[in-house]
């Protein structure tokens, strides 16, 4: 399986980066950065309405490169002078061409809440998010255990940093739940086959009490797929292919809005 690729590939890239930065002096570092007020990431998604997390992405493993012209600071602050309520970054290298520099630079143009979208397999990554301005990380349950799930969050709180805990079925969802998920992300995305089905986040959203925020992830591409999740009580929605690939990112954020 794809996902289960790429995390090992992601635990080859940190052994090398805690090769040339030991996790101590990382640390010291991220704790040497002034911490945001609250939990931004997590209290820009509670607020009323359907909420926007809009992605700064230059390809996937799935479609291969979506944006050739890559100028992400830009894109950022287009998404920010849109209306979006939060920017998901990706960082991953090999299989989504995303770099940390991306979410530092980003971070010194931008105001809102960013996202490292990273495929967390060491508590090192909580750490690097924190040192680079993220204010929220990913933690999908399928590449980690109950255990690791658990500890990785409390780790995350600790910093500052809201988690954002994937799910794809019923029994990660309840895992999420265990783990003391206050943001519980459903993947529209088999990774098995790359399938999308916005009813998977319209099947899921039942098993998550109201007082979990409840964020809808990949496929969202029509005004009809938000109807629906609002409808169906999804606080947040997190597109990236659908804002990469338009000519007006601008004009169709405040669209779906």
């Amino acid at each position: 399986m794809i996902l289960e690729e790429i995390a090992a590939k992601t635990r080859e890239r940190i052994r090398d980066e805690k090769s040339r930065m030991p996790l101590g002096e990382l640390k010291k570092r991220a704790l040497d950065r002034e911490r945001p007020e609250g939990f931004p990431f997590e209290e820009a998604l509670a607020r009323e309405g359907l909420r926007f997390i809009c992605e700064v992405k230059k390809a996937s493993p799935s479609k291969g490169v979506i944006a050739p012209d890559f100028p992400y600071v830009e894109i950022a602050r287009e998404y920010e002078s849109a209306g979006a309520d939060a920017v998901s970054v990706l960082t991953e290298p090999f299989y989504f061409q995303g770099r940390d520099e991306y979410l530092r630079q980003i971070r010194r143009a931008v105001s809102l809440p960013l996202l490292r979208k990273d495929f967390t397999v060491d508590e090192y990554m909580i750490y690097q998010a924190r040192e680079m301005g993220a204010d929220a990380v990913l933690l999908i349950c399928a590449i980690l255990g109950p255990q690791e799930l658990l500890e990785y969050a409390q780790i995350a709180q600790e910093l500052g940093l809201s988690a954002l805990v994937e799910a794809h079925d019923e029994q990660e969802v309840a895992q999420a739940l265990e783990a003391g998920a206050r943001i519980v992300g459903v993947n529209n995305r088999n990774l098995k086959d790359f399938t999308v089905d916005i009813g998977n986040s319209v099947r899921l959203r039942e098993k998550v009490p109201r007082d979990v925020l409840f964020v809808s992830e990949s496929g969202v591409r029509t005004r009809e797929d938000l109807t629906l999740l609002r409808e169906n009580g999804t606080d947040a929605v997190l597109i990236g292919e659908a804002f990469m690939r338009s000519e007006s990112r601008g004009e169709l954020i405040q669209s779906f809005r």
